[in-house]
């Protein structure tokens, strides 16, 4: 006579047979419910448009399926809400990159230089030059000093370093007529007005960022030297271009081995002016954010 049949619960959700002893029904039950390790998170969100769907498509991104998302007003700052995430997976499943999540995070990477701004190869027509290297190391310590919630410092630049420029400005002037797509074009006209832009002077940071701001809300960022593609772009992911301060040497004014503020303003800067672009270069940004080496590789 076959023993009497016993029924238990699992988990308060279903009703099954009690297993004999000898048995064990916890791979049936998860096969049945798919269960897999869940984390459970909660996010305090400034009320906006969009700000839920800013945080919610980097789970989009890795492919983290969420399970449950709820939603209620904190209790004690006016305009933020408490949001539960449950999600399938555990926190230390994949090695991530560290990447920043907010834009004084900039400030952790913006030292990160490949090169410190003045240690230059021999083959550097500045190599030789202890001025030119001095005036480097200042400039160099100018960008390090900086913090993201600050102006941008003046940069008085010398009469040799304005020379340099206004060569490369006569050289770039016909190329930008004959080359330079129209988005370019209308940026520059108005930089020229807004931001000081002319053969005889080097625009300052400051002043590109202002201008930006109010048309894209890009801004500018000095920095030391070349930094790593994956710290460059995560500064995209902020709307943020990290750009030197030092100009190439005077002696090879059409030649420069890294970028140079010739190379920040006058090829890049006017872009982003431009929403359609500033918004494609943040879209690039993000995807890097916790990127791996090689998806990195192909962002850059």
């Amino acid at each position: 006579k076959q023993p009497p049949q016993r029924w238990t619960t699992y988990h308060n959700k279903l009703s099954i047979l009690e297993a004999e002893p000898e048995e064990d029904p916890t791979p049936i039950i998860n096969e049945i419910y798919n269960e897999q390790p869940r984390t459970s998170v909660l996010m305090e969100l400034k009320d906006g448009v969009g700000a839920l769907h800013d945080v919610l498509k980097y789970f989009w991104k890795f492919e983290v399926n969420i399970t449950r998302i709820e939603s209620r007003p904190t209790n004690t700052n006016r305009g933020t809400f408490d949001f539960f995430v449950d999600f399938n997976g555990r926190v230390d499943d994949e090695k991530v990159h560290w990447f920043p999540r907010h834009i004084s995070e900039l400030d952790l990477i913006a030292n990160r230089t490949l090169d410190a701004g003045t240690d230059l190869e021999s083959d550097h027509p500045g190599f030789h030059d202890q001025t030119y290297r001095n005036r480097r190391a200042k400039l160099a310590e100018v960008a390090s000093n900086h913090y993201w919630d600050r102006d941008i410092p003046t940069i008085n630049y010398t009469t040799e370093e304005l020379e340099t420029w206004g060569i490369v400005w006569d050289q770039m002037e016909s190329l930008w007529e004959k080359y330079a797509c129209k988005e370019y074009k209308n940026s520059l006209t108005l930089m020229k007005k807004h931001c000081n832009y002319s053969r005889n002077n080097i625009p300052q940071q400051q002043d590109v960022t202002r201008f930006l701001q109010d048309h894209t809300q890009f801004r500018m960022r000095p920095v030391a030297g070349l930094l790593s593609s994956r710290d460059f772009l995560n500064g995209l992911a902020f709307r943020v271009f990290f750009s030197t301060q030092y100009i190439r040497h005077h002696s090879v004014p059409l030649y420069t081995p890294e970028p140079d503020i010739c190379h920040e303003l006058l090829g890049h800067a006017p872009m982003f002016a431009d929403r359609d672009f500033a918004d494609f270069s943040q879209e690039i940004g993000l995807a890097s954010l916790g990127a791996s080496d090689e998806d990195v590789q192909k962002l850059a």
